[in-house]
C-alpha cells in the first residue's frame, strides 16, 4: 500500500509539473487560453496536484518513521 502510494503521488507531482510547464510555455508565447480554459487557472489546478503529491509522498514518510 505504501509503494501504492508513493507512486500515486509520484505519477500525479509529475502531471502538476507538466501541466504547469505547458501553461507557462502557452503564457510565455502570448497565449491566454488552452481548450477553453484559462491558464491560470490550469496553473492553479497543476499548484494543487503538485501539493496532492506532496501529501501523499509525507504520508508514505510518516509510516516508515513508525
Amino acid at each position: 500500500m505504501k509503494n501504492l502510494i508513493e507512486t500515486i503521488g509520484n505519477i500525479v507531482a509529475i502531471v502538476g509539473i507538466a501541466l504547469i510547464v505547458v501553461a507557462i510555455g502557452i503564457r510565455a508565447t502570448g497565449g491566454y487560453y488552452l481548450a477553453g480554459f484559462q491558464l491560470m487557472t490550469l496553473l492553479n489546478a497543476g499548484m494543487g496536484l503538485i501539493l496532492i503529491g506532496i501529501f501523499g509522498k509525507l504520508h508514505v514518510l510518516g509510516q516508515k518513521i513508525k
